[in-house]
């Protein structure tokens, strides 16, 4: 595990008030240029998208020479699951956003389906909360639906919650919303984005019990893509898509996984749009051959499915049918996950690397890194309308990233701080490493070292 340490931040040590992250490579709002980016407490002041004026007064300025590195905006990840309260065996805030940040991933959203479900006010604000006291990245929470608490969901602040959260297929925490009351009542009425889970269950059971009369229940887990099949997808994210048409909702659909789905999206500016999509890093890297391999360490819902349709993603995602690029972080301890394939359950940790794993398959040709910037840092930004976030701008926080594009390293259990220890990707070369990672200006990682004394902010949004 990386060495976790607690400092005076660098400007208070050594007297210096404000931070020059000199001669990096920018990549933001589709432009790659050489300049340097000057942060004064929390926010970005200055952006030089060349050399810096010679007589440029830096007395009062720690410099960080960045040649040869990339600076990229902070990653927004707008689903993961880090399991607190009630599942901490699995993962806990303080850890899973450490790895976070570890990763490059400055704001994430988090879902409800944790011990109490976070489905009444109260308990969504004992969540923040929490983070407030132990988070290193910034944080937003999503409001849970159930099928009798649309009175609380309609409670939602849209300016301090990120959305409402309903699963229209059941999977971890049994929070399954199938009444047709409650769902026209969500999508009519919802105060802010709706953003689903989508598998139709009566499909799912349906294909259970023919895997079960084959197999009994050593379902071979390389069926779980025939289980939960890309018409179980499709049924249900169909239906959401209907809904949120018929009321006019902001319907975001999260994992989308199979070519059919596909057709149910089209493509241009995400400001243009009233329903959106998202994509996750596993569902474009994997595909069922990977199964022989991994085995259960990657038993998603939605699942992973054939090669054809992880190439209609990436169509979809290159064309702007799909919006965002997130990562379903969902911990489970390994000894969970070696179970057969009915106990085993599905999810996996994902959010320490998603964005060297995207960003090696832009060193592969799928994608470049502007587009992978666009995807993870200024869509989701702009989707959930976060204040000042998702871009390198003056005024904006300094959320950034340092990258080494030449700085190869291998996946193994000494370098992974998920709590549960594992990752899908162990033993996997990547060409790109997180050098440094800044949170409202404080460097909360630096060189496989988590600074541990900073905090990150509940981020706020413009309904």
């Amino acid at each position: 595990m990386a060495f976790i340490y607690s400092l005076t931040l660098l400007h208070i040590k050594t007297g210096k008030m404000k931070t020059l992250i000199k001669d990096a490579t920018i990549i933001n709002e589709g432009l790659r240029f050489k300049g340097s980016v000057l942060i004064d407490g929390e926010t970005i002041e200055k952006v030089f998208p060349q050399k810096m004026p010679a007589n440029f007064d830096l007395s009062d300025t720690e410099v960080i020479d960045s040649s040869g590195l990339l600076l990229l905006p902070g990653v927004i990840d707008d689903q993961v699951h880090f399991r607190e309260p009630g599942l901490t065996h699995k993962g806990e805030i303080a850890t899973e956003s450490r790895a976070a940040a570890a990763g490059g991933v400055t704001t994430y959203m988090e879902m409800p389906n944790t011990i109490p479900q976070a489905v009444t006010q109260e308990e969504l604000e004992k969540k923040y909360d929490r983070a407030a006291e132990v988070s290193a990245a910034n944080y937003s929470f999503y409001m849970g639906a159930t099928n009798d608490n649309l009175d609380e969901v309609l409670k939602t602040d849209p300016s301090k919650v990120c959305g409402i959260k309903v699963f229209m297929g059941s999977s971890t925490g049994n929070m399954l919303v199938d009444d047709e009351e409650t769902l026209s009542g969500i999508f009519k009425n919802a105060p802010t984005l709706v953003a689903t889970h989508c598998e139709d269950e009566a499909t799912i059971k349906e294909n259970s019990e023919i895997a079960r009369q084959r197999y009994g229940e050593n379902v071979p887990i390389s069926r779980h893509c025939h289980i939960r099949s890309d018409e179980a997808c499709y049924k249900s994210s169909s239906k959401a898509v209907e809904l949120a048409s018929k009321f006019d909702t902001r319907l975001h659909v999260l994992h989308l996984s199979s070519a059919k789905e596909m057709s149910l999206f089209s493509p241009g500016k995400i400001s243009d749009k009233k329903i959106t999509a998202e994509v996750c890093v596993h569902h474009l890297w994997f595909d069922e051959r990977d199964y022989i391999e991994k085995g259960t360490r990657i038993k998603w819902n939605p699942s992973i499915k054939c090669s054809s349709d992880k190439e209609a993603l990436w169509e979809a995602l290159l064309t702007d049918k799909l919006d965002v690029i997130a990562t379903d972080h969902a911990p489970h301890t390994i000894e969970e996950k070696n179970n057969s394939y009915f106990k085993a359950p599905s999810g996996g940790p994902l959010v320490q690397h998603s964005l060297v794993a995207m960003l090696e398959m832009s060193k592969n040709g799928f994608i470049s890194v502007e587009k992978i910037i666009q995807k993870m840092c200024h869509a989701p930004a702009d989707l959930f309308r976060i204040e000042k976030r998702g871009y390198i701008r003056e005024g904006y926080y300094a959320d950034l990233v340092l990258v080494d594009p030449n700085d190869s390293w291998m996946v193994s259990p000494a370098n992974i701080l998920y709590k549960c220890g594992w990752s899908p990707f162990e033993g996997t070369k990547f060409s790109h490493k997180v050098v440094s990672t800044f949170v409202n200006g404080k460097k909360v990682f630096e060189n496989n070292c988590i600074v541990e004394s900073t905090r990150g902010l509940r981020i706020a949004l413009n309904p």
